[in-house]
């Protein structure tokens, strides 16, 4: 049996899974958060995968949940062993051959899984500058992650190395070139994992070479994304420097004229500080509508709240400026997928982004869209000249994938 072992690893958590990859499965899974707070929350699930051949059992999933103090990932490694030793599965009946690490940010060096040395841990860790609120973690993730598993290789899968075939018309800011040199100031994107993995089920779901359609691909959670994707490379994000550029989200606000910043420091005396927590921390969803969870923002709606009614038609109109503007680059498209908990799950969000695209020729199959189904599917009527689909994302397979691809 194949086994990797999947880490990510945020500023205070460590989200964690143990992949079979025989079956592309997992076996166990876990997440500790509030690292180095007062108590931490840990909650470890072990997965009963049925054999071939065997009957799927009625109960599939065992969690268990738990609260102490973890003073850091170090300890919040050992507190994952801990779970797998205490409650299964057990790691010497399934030893991992390697352990996948997600990172955020490679910058413009990392376009590849890279296997993790001393050096390579330096420069994820110098990338901090351009992700301070990523990089830190899964720095700490891999320094832990390598201490506990000192004997199988770590690689790192970045995030941003799927767009790393961006042209350069559409990374390149339109400001002096040797400041924007000087500080590693271009577009970037994210989400790159949850893109590649889509797009190549979607043309996998479609039985075509992905390398002959082109895409769009909307990632749709509390942080949100779209990315054109022509032959299987990605040729435009909405994400940029930074994951703050581009759609609405939860909290982050997504395209504002920069002069913003400039006025909110000028006439309202914010710090830079005070500016960044605002557009990331208290726009979106939340700043407009008081709330995050999309499900509430259409019961606002339902009930004829002007607020959520107000986000919910902000939120709709950047899906459709995108969706116009990458197809005008892309020349055309053949398949649109959503995906990620927003795009897998809100079907008046998929008939409302898609609503004005008729023109194209896609058409939306109403009953299609409503019903809720595991797995990959159409919501596009038969007749449609552009395939759409509901694709769910498998971020830690497709890291599980990648690592096993160089271990």
């Amino acid at each position: 049996m194949s086994v990797v072992l999947v880490i990510n690893s945020g500023s205070s958590s460590l989200k964690y899974s143990l992949m079979d990859m025989e079956r592309e499965v997992p076996l166990g899974e876990g997440l500790i958060e509030r690292i180095g707070q007062e108590n931490s929350d840990i909650s470890h699930t072990v997965r009963r995968v049925a054999s071939a051949g065997e009957p799927a059992p009625t109960v599939l999933d065992t969690t268990e949940r738990s609260q102490r103090p973890i003073a850091d990932h170090d300890e919040a490694m050992k507190v994952m062993l801990e779970q797998f030793s205490e409650h299964g599965p057990q790691l010497a009946e399934h030893p991992p051959v390697a352990v996948g690490h997600r990172v955020v940010h490679g910058g413009a060096r990392f376009f590849a899984p890279t296997l993790i040395d001393d050096l390579i841990e330096i420069n994820i860790e110098d990338l901090s500058v351009l992700a301070p609120l990523h990089n830190p973690g899964a720095v700490a993730g891999i320094r832990a992650g390598r201490r506990s598993f000192a004997d199988v290789p770590h690689i790192a899968i970045f995030d941003t190395a799927f767009h790393q075939t961006l042209p350069p018309a559409a990374y390149t800011y339109a400001i002096e070139r040797k400041v924007a040199a000087r500080h590693r100031i271009r577009r970037y994107g994210f989400h790159g994992t949850s893109h590649k993995y889509v797009s190549e089920q979607a043309a996998a779901f479609l039985d075509r070479p992905v390398d002959e359609l082109k895409q769009l691909v909307f990632h749709l959670g509390n942080g949100a994304s779209v990315t054109a994707i022509e032959g299987g490379r990605s040729v435009e994000t909405s994400m940029g420097m930074t994951p703050l550029e581009g759609l609405v989200m939860g909290t982050r606000s997504g395209d504002i004229d920069p002069a913003v910043v400039l006025h909110l420091d000028r006439v309202a005396q914010m710090t830079t500080r005070e500016i960044d927590t605002l557009l990331n921390k208290q726009s979106g969803m939340l700043g407009l509508a008081g709330r995050i969870d999309m499900r509430d923002i259409l019961a606002g709606v339902e009930a004829g709240e002007a607020a959520a009614t107000l986000a919910f038609d902000v939120y709709i109109h950047r899906l459709r400026a995108y969706a116009g503007a990458y197809i005008a680059q892309l020349g055309g498209v053949d398949v649109i997928s959503f995906t990620a908990g927003v795009g897998e799950n809100a079907a008046r969000v998929r008939a409302e982004a898609m609503s004005t695209l008729g023109f194209l020729g896609v058409e939306i199959d109403p009953a299609r869209n409503d019903r809720r189904a595991p797995g990959i599917r159409r919501i596009s009527t038969d007749s449609s000249s552009v395939e759409v689909l509901v694709v769910p994302t498998d971020e830690e397979l497709e890291i599980a994938r990648q690592t096993l691809s160089l271990a």
